[in-house]
């Protein structure tokens, strides 16, 4: 089969991508002991990603996951003289005010393509009738695309729903459909995401390279997955012994600052490649609606090992995770 054009998405995976698709079965953050052997792993998935496949992406939200796994893909793609694929945010409407602003900041100053997905008939219903979050928007208001995935894949015969991001209908319409329509559009083959093993128990039994072939769902794709070994702390401390120095020259390696006002002089929270929810508590960054923070001190000073990392999200969406990650959420 040739290789498949941007906006071309087959209705059949492309016989061009050979990956194993067991790779990571059976394994834990632990077989991965220390920060060099997570990062070595993380380069060879993503080096085999980026010499894979045709039309390859990276998901970035603007959290620590995400935004570890742009980096890394990056310096693997400086490494291996590989082109860096674009970058996918899915906006939903319910961000943190600042997150918008450091991705516009961080994409610029790392020369990243930036794609935006959003439910635009969702959008367009929502500021047409000036609604906040918590508003009901009727289903059959919205488009035929919409209310197939409402009614035929959740199988909600609800008249309306809540425009909130932490529910079972709103999470499908205001992410994995944008997410979907995004993949038809662009015709990427490898969605690259920065989900965990230890993150989310739906996410447990993931491997490093995913399969999403199934045409009734979702554009046939594979999801690639980096950081899976990756615990918390390994995420920060990659963080604040590589990625922050390397963004920010004069950070010093390994310095973990215990508020915005404890930064080095002449360093602000704008120059760091770290959302300055972080500093305020936030362990994990959802919807600005519904997340709260778990602590007063920064997220990489809370007690990871004895607390729960989602805790702050809405335990209603993280309740229904596993039928969500069947239908295409990330």
């Amino acid at each position: 089969m040739p290789p498949v054009a941007a906006g071309e998405m087959p209705d059949a995976f492309p016989a061009y991508v050979t990956v194993d698709y067991s790779a990571g079965a059976d394994e834990t953050p632990a077989t991965y002991p220390d920060l060099p052997a997570k990062i070595e792993q993380a380069v060879a998935v993503c080096r085999t990603a980026l010499e894979t496949y045709e039309h390859p992406a990276v998901m970035w939200t603007g959290g620590k996951d995400s935004t570890l796994t742009v980096y890394l893909l990056r310096e693997t793609a400086r490494e291996f003289d590989l082109p860096v694929p674009p970058a996918v945010f899915i906006d939903h409407f319910q961000h943190f005010d600042a997150i918008h602003p450091f991705l516009e900041r961080w994409a610029a100053r790392w020369g990243i393509e930036l794609h935006i997905a959003q439910n635009a008939d969702v959008g367009a219903y929502v500021a047409e009738h000036d609604l906040d979050p918590g508003a009901e928007i009727p289903i059959d208001a919205l488009s035929a695309h919409n209310q197939h995935h409402v009614r035929e894949l959740l199988e909600v015969e609800d008249a309306s729903f809540p425009f909130l991001l932490d529910t079972y209908v709103g999470n499908h319409l205001l992410k994995t459909v944008a997410l979907n329509d995004t993949l038809e559009t662009e015709g990427f083959d490898g969605v690259i995401s920065g989900v965990r093993w230890d993150e989310q128990a739906a996410r447990a039994e993931e491997t490093f390279f995913s399969p999403r072939h199934d045409p009734e769902i979702y554009p046939p794709h594979d999801r690639v997955h980096p950081i899976l070994q990756f615990e918390e702390t390994a995420v920060w401390d990659t963080f604040w012994q590589y990625l922050v120095p390397e963004a920010v020259p004069d950070y010093p390696a390994g310095r973990l600052p215990a508020s915005v006002e404890d930064l080095p002089a002449g360093i602000a929270v704008e120059d760091l490649p770290v959302p300055p929810q972080y500093f305020e508590g936030f362990r994990s960054l959802g919807s600005a609606v519904s997340t709260e923070r778990t602590a007063e001190t920064p997220a990489w000073l809370q007690d990871m090992a004895n607390t729960t990392e989602r805790a702050g999200r809405a335990q209603d969406k993280e309740d229904l995770m596993g039928r969500l990650r069947d239908l295409g959420y990330m």
